[in-house]
């Protein structure tokens, strides 16, 4: 299980989407105050169900199939999640000049953990390609 490379990748996936968004601020409001993804609960629901994905697909080695399919609706939860904080973003540059707002580098680590997602599926398929070609020298 460890040994694979795509195992990595769920792992660090999962230190960005589960740990490390605890600690980064995704945006600073209101005279540098920062805005962590726990302060909205839109935010808390889906880094939760990417977090738990990205167990259950580390935990499901042996079925690589279904680790594949749930890497890609990885992808899509990461990808609605970065729309989402994109949008906010958009929102908090037109706030008032007094309460000017910073974004953060918490809003761009989904773009990390999509891109790691995409490798890790890249490695799972070509271990299943690995095992196909095997099953057909027999």
């Amino acid at each position: 299980m460890l040994q694979r490379i795509q195992t990595v990748y769920l792992i660090l996936t999962f230190v960005i989407t589960g740990v490390l968004l605890f600690f980064i601020p995704l945006w600073s409001v209101n005279g540098g105050k920062p805005f962590y993804f726990m302060q909205d609960q839109v935010y808390t629901v889906l880094l939760g169900l990417s977090t738990m994905l990205t167990i259950i697909s580390i935990i499901s080695y042996k079925k690589r199939q279904n680790q594949f399919v749930m890497n890609r609706l990885n992808i899509i939860l990461n990808l609605i999640l970065l729309g989402l904080f994109v949008y906010r973003s958009l929102n908090l540059s037109g706030e008032a000049a007094t309460a000017v707002s910073e974004k953060g580098i918490g809003m761009f680590l989904p773009i990390v953990a999509i891109v790691l997602l995409v490798l890790a599926n890249k490695a799972i398929k070509k271990d299943e390609d690995l095992v196909k070609s095997v099953d057909r020298l027999r």
